[in-house]
């Protein structure tokens, strides 16, 4: 394969996943539908950023946007089959941090 050459679409698929929060918005919905709230406090992001994130994984069909209507209103986000298509992409990238990245601890 000739290295010089990047498609498009891996190229495309790098920059979406490469985007801050998006790859441990994926990681956390793995496991189901979550909350924002649940979401929020799991990554250690802002309100802000998360919502940005989430609306651009919705919009690209990667996360799903359910609204319950309950009092009050009940959202949960969860992975479609094309967001949980990235699993094993993300649980390689899970086992190869684990084995070659080491954690700084500050003291």
């Amino acid at each position: 394969m000739d290295q010089s050459f990047i498609c498009p679409r891996f190229e495309k698929a790098m920059g979406m996943l490469s985007q801050r929060w998006t790859g441990l918005v994926i990681y956390q919905l793995l496991t189901g539908p979550k909350r924002f709230c649940a979401l929020e406090s799991s990554i250690g992001i802002s309100g802000r950023v998360l919502s940005e994130r989430l609306k651009d994984l919705e919009q690209i069909k990667i996360v799903k946007r359910e609204v319950f209507p309950e009092t009050p209103v009940r959202i949960e986000y969860s992975l479609t089959e094309k967001g949980l298509a990235l699993e094993p992409i993300i649980k390689e990238i899970e086992k190869w941090s684990q084995t070659w990245l080491q954690i700084e601890v500050e003291q």
